[in-house]
């Protein structure tokens, strides 16, 4: 240990941050193996230049003057292309056992006022079904309509990873079988001090760690073997979403089919969008940047661009991105072992111990926090295609306790959704007077995957204003 601690000091003393090793004499034999043992995971030099770009720099982005709107597939074809056939080609890949859905789970429900994981929070309108159970739900349906076995691989993060266990073992995995649920935690960033470049201590034995984004997703993939369990599976196409959508289809065949299919597309990534609701929802947009597809930042979109319309009143930056992709398994192996997405930076408060050894909690942002976004793996791609989807059919995000994308709106959007299928199937649904279903209506997944699944179910023949519906 002594001879251990000595080669950390002195790499530490090389790059400046000999301060994360001032309290090891404090601490026992176990806390001090533990500091060690993260200390030794950080590859200072490329630490280093990362500072230097993202802390001591902070060189802001720019858009390219020759950007433009990205081309998309839209959600009625009307005759653009033949939308049958490819749900028929990405119904063959489902049913084939190709496809894996990937939840990206890293989150807590603090801002929803929710004491656990995001994807243990009572989602749906009328039953209250945690994230979770929908997706399971979702999953397990698939499974039985086209005769395979999808398999569902779970990140989490280290402050809620022991957690999501726990609530799939008290759930008995909702009916699915175990052996077909994967979860891992994702990577952590160390937290750096904003002013001095100093890495952070969350405790005199331990740093002030990050998640590492969404986009450490396609690490975490392979270090956490998911990625070599899919090649021993079969999988060759990854449906990935985040926790918090419950109207997202994660296996969708027509989807599938054009990701495979679509003579622009190389099946290596490919995206859903949806159209903004105006220039001002934040949500980034599709573009096209050197010829390549990739995800423009609503904050970094020049207002022009943003407000920016067409000639019959569309925005010009219309499609939005709503996190829900579709990556090719030997994408992500080729991401992961040649190529790197690069970092975002986000200044925040973070609670650290300072030269004393006393937690001091900030009243102000104080530390920079390095992140990745899956969505810059799209230029990677040697092409990528988006597919339009409805708002009302696949996006109802639940991000807030009140106001935009909050429980309220997402309810409403699932009733929505519901009022729509239901009317599709002969049933009358009262309405309001701005068109929005009038009563909580909520479709199990396990009843109906899409409107056509309805005409063999039971149904009432009307549902009138103020009703509760639970089919």
């Amino acid at each position: 240990m002594s001879k251990r601690l000595e080669t950390l000091r002195r790499v530490l003393s090389q790059h400046g941050q000999a301060h994360l090793l001032a309290f090891a004499d404090r601490l026992d034999a176990r806390a001090l193996g533990a500091l060690l043992d993260e200390l030794d995971a950080i590859d200072f030099d490329a630490l280093d230049a990362l500072i230097d770009r993202y802390v001591r720099h902070d060189t802001p982005v720019t858009v390219p003057d020759d950007l433009e709107p990205a081309p998309y597939y839209p959600h009625d074809p009307a005759g653009t292309y033949n939308a049958a056939s490819y749900a028929a080609r990405g119904a063959e890949i489902i049913r084939a056992g190709k496809v894996a859905a990937f939840t990206v789970a890293g989150g807590q429900g603090t801002r929803l006022g929710w004491n656990g994981p995001k994807g243990t929070f009572p989602a749906t309108v009328v039953t209250g079904k945690p994230l979770f159970r929908v997706f399971a739900e979702q999953i397990a349906a698939a499974g039985k309509t086209y005769g395979v076995t999808i398999p569902w691989y779970i990140m989490t993060s280290p402050a809620n990873d022991a957690d999501t266990r726990r609530f799939f073992e008290d759930n008995n995995c909702f009916g699915l079988s175990r052996r077909n649920i994967f979860m891992f935690p994702q990577g952590t960033m160390p937290s750096i001090d904003a002013a001095t470049g100093r890495l952070l201590l969350a405790a005199p034995g331990a740093l002030a760690l990050n998640p590492d984004g969404h986009g450490g997703a396609l690490r975490a993939l392979r270090a956490s073997g998911a990625l070599a369990d899919m090649g021993a599976r079969g999988i060759e196409h990854i449906s990935y979403f985040q926790v918090d959508n419950p109207l997202v289809r994660i296996v969708d065949p027509l989807f599938i089919g054009l990701h495979v299919g679509a003579p622009d597309s190389s099946g290596e990534m490919s995206s859903k969008m949806v159209a903004k609701a105006g220039p001002d929802e934040k949500v980034g947009v599709f573009a096209r940047v050197d010829g390549r597809t990739a995800v423009i930042e609503y904050s970094d979109l020049p207002p022009a661009l943003a407000a920016a319309r067409n000639p019959d009143g569309r925005l010009t930056f219309n499609a939005g991105s709503i996190a829900i992709h579709l990556i090719g398994v030997d994408f992500v192996e080729r991401m992961t072992s040649d190529l790197t997405l690069p970092f975002h930076r986000a200044l925040k408060k973070v609670p650290y111990v300072d030269e004393r050894g006393e937690l001091v909690e900030p009243a102000a942002a104080n530390a920079v926090k390095l992140e990745m976004f899956i969505f810059d793996a799209i230029p990677f791609a040697s092409s990528s295609i988006v597919y339009e989807t409805g708002r009302v059919e696949e996006f109802a995000p639940i991000k807030n306790a009140s106001g935009t994308d909050s429980v309220a709106t997402s309810h409403q959007l699932q009733s929505d959704r519901a009022a729509n299928w239901l009317e599709s199937a002969g049933v009358t649904v009262a309405r309001t007077a701005d068109g929005r279903a009038a009563a909580k209506i909520e479709i199990s997944p396990l009843t109906a995957l899409a409107p056509a699944d309805l005409r063999v179910a039971d149904l009432p023949e009307r549902i009138d204003a103020g009703a509760e519906v639970l089919l």
